[in-house]
């Protein structure tokens, strides 16, 4: 007895009314799901990929559809249901690598129709080189020489790679495709996997006789010095983008860009984030105690700034627009934070100490007593000490 095959639209979970977009979706997730690469070595799987791409064969085609909503299976028996005028469907003949490539891609072969040729015009590959500079070039810009190795064309073969009198032939592997096409029969069908051909890598032409200059490249490398702009405000690890000063492009394609990669060197009073600079500031105990102007320093010079009277150590104050310029707009500058440190002087004179201990007298502090505490303190006990303290125990 024959085996029933189920409903085309019930196995793909769709309704007799659905569209061609509706029965695509469908097929696209129950797929994926099934699909033997997802499955290895699932028999089930295996039947179910393969009973929806059946019915996926014969919904997703306009007339087969017709044709199956009219006499069902029946359509395609070989003459049963009054359809024997169609001569049958043999899944197993079809080519479904438009159909698979049209859903999933290269999964199985690629669409055809999308396939971009090889040996068409390519740009080039980019080029990479470093430079180093100051903190303060990176916040106002620079002007930096850099020397490149760059590929140009060939002088004596003008860029073809092959031997003066000579011209590259036509691949005979890919016939100037670029490509080769392997054609293979498996479960689904007839499969076809595409290539970079071997012989011509992709360029399409072989070079019989190469050029003894270029050895069959077509360029010459030299060594060449670039101005590069660097522009206020680049920050460590950044780059700039120098079009087509790169290796050349394949097949009449652009060439590649330049992308000089900035490292910037530490500055031993100024940090940065950003837009905003950050450093540390001396003052002395009389600034702090008194206030007063104090002497900043800036990526800009020196700056005059007044702080109040009585400011402690670790005060952080506010230079605004006096960071970093803006990359996008030079017009904007972010800010300066300065951390105010008071010092203590570490060598004093004899007249600098006595002020100094005139001025704890001054503000009520004891100094002096805690002096003479200390020496009464240090002072070595005779016997008759020794003996006053016994007494007075």
């Amino acid at each position: 007895m024959a085996e029933t095959k189920r409903d085309y639209y019930e196995v793909l979970g769709v309704d007799k009314n659905a569209d061609a977009a509706a029965i695509k979706k469908a097929y696209r997730a129950l797929g994926k799901k099934y699909h033997p690469d997802a499955n290895p070595g699932d028999k089930e799987a295996e039947a179910k990929f393969k009973e929806l791409s059946e019915a996926y064969a014969v919904l997703s085609d306009p007339e087969k559809k017709q044709k199956y909503d009219q006499f069902g299976h029946a359509a395609f028996d070989g003459g049963a249901g009054g359809a024997g005028g169609f001569g049958g469907f043999d899944f197993g003949s079809m080519d479904f690598t438009d159909i698979f490539g049209d859903i999933f891609g290269d999964m199985f072969g690629g669409n055809r129709r999308s396939r971009r040729s090889y040996n068409g015009p390519m740009q080039g590959a980019n080029i990479r080189k470093g430079v180093r500079i100051t903190f303060e070039e990176a916040i106002f810009g620079c002007e930096k020489e850099i020397e490149v190795v760059i590929k140009d064309p060939c002088n004596t073969c003008n860029g073809t790679g092959a031997k003066s009198g000579t011209t590259p032939e036509t691949c005979p592997k890919c016939n100037g495709r670029g490509q080769v096409v392997y054609t293979t029969q498996s479960f689904f069908g007839t499969m076809q996997n595409v290539q970079t051909c071997p012989e011509c890598n992709g360029s399409g032409k072989v070079i019989r006789e190469k050029c003894p200059e270029c050895t069959g490249t077509g360029y010459v490398s030299s060594k060449k010095k670039i101005s590069v702009s660097i522009p206020a405000g680049i920050d460590n690890g950044q780059s700039i983008r120098i079009r087509e000063k790169g290796e050349p492009g394949i097949n009449g394609g652009p060439r590649g860009d330049l992308l000089v990669e900035v490292t910037v060197s530490r500055h031993p009073v100024f940090g940065r984030q950003d837009m905003h600079i950050f450093s540390t500031a001396p003052i002395s105990f009389a600034q702090a105690t008194l206030g007063g102007d104090v002497r900043i320093k800036t990526v800009d010079g020196d700056v005059l700034y007044t702080i109040a009277s009585g400011t402690k150590t670790g005060t952080k104050v506010r230079l605004r627009g006096k960071g970093v310029p803006s990359l996008r707009d030079k017009k904007i500058r972010g800010d300066h934070y300065v951390t105010l440190e008071i010092q203590t002087p570490s060598k004093l004179s004899s007249e600098a100490k006595e002020l100094l201990r005139k001025f704890d007298e001054l503000t009520g502090n004891s100094l002096k007593e805690a002096e003479k505490v200390g020496e009464k303190k240090n002072k070595k006990k005779g016997f008759m000490d020794k003996v006053k303290e016994a007494f007075e125990d």
